[in-house]
């Protein structure tokens, strides 16, 4: 997303909403980013799969990627960039992903600053732990499976599934337990990467790519 005109950079930060403690995210983009395109970038920044509809909610207006089924919105994602909507330092606006879950992540603008020539766009700064799992149920159902899956019995299930041998039956329930081991050892360079080797667009070729970021 580097150019020649040099727009302005934007530092966001995006917290998840009910959660605690807390998993969230500080980014920098292009003023010229489009709605589609931080739509994208969120759902690699938190791991999420695009599965599932999803809005803004800036200035009190909602904006989002139409589809069959969902939401209707008068202006274009892919047109729309942050700099047409005039955010202004400290704003705050909202992003909801999966209105069965609920998820409702705020987003506050905190810089405005000025392109670097040597740095890549957008880039994750900044952030505390893996995103929340798909169909969990929701931040008040993610803090339960939170207690659930201790570090502890997390260890001790791994353990014994382990010593009985049992790595090839139980892929499905290691990969589940990996997870919560590792929640809260968010990995930045691999986020990056996948920020930055992903085309921000439509493609649904992309799109499938955009899965829980492996660790």
């Amino acid at each position: 997303m580097n150019g020649s005109s040099a727009p302005s950079i934007i530092q966001l930060k995006a917290v998840i909403s009910g959660i605690s403690p807390m998993i969230w995210r500080r980014f920098l983009v292009t003023a010229d980013t489009t709605i589609a395109q931080l739509h994208y970038i969120l759902q690699i920044a938190f791991g999420w799969t695009d599965e599932y509809l999803h809005r803004f909610v800036i200035h009190a207006k909602p904006y989002g990627i139409h589809h069959i089924g969902g939401e209707w919105f008068s202006d274009d994602a892919n047109t729309v960039t942050l700099l047409d909507l005039g955010l202004r330092v400290r704003e705050k606006f909202l992003y909801e992903y999966n209105f069965f879950d609920n998820w409702q992540v705020q987003l506050r603008v905190e810089k405005i600053t000025e392109f670097e020539a040597e740095q890549t766009y957008p880039v994750c700064i900044e952030g505390k732990r893996n995103g929340p799992i798909e169909d969990c149920g929701g931040a008040w159902a993610f803090q339960e499976l939170r207690q659930e899956f201790s570090e502890a019995s997390v260890a001790y299930r791994m353990a014994k599934i382990l010593v009985n041998d049992e790595i090839t039956q139980r892929r499905g329930e290691l990969r589940q337990l990996s997870y919560w081991l590792l929640l809260d050892r968010l990995d930045l360079r691999k986020l990056n990467q996948r920020l930055q080797q992903s085309p921000l667009s439509e493609d649904p070729a992309f799109r499938e790519e955009i899965i829980f970021i492996d660790t």
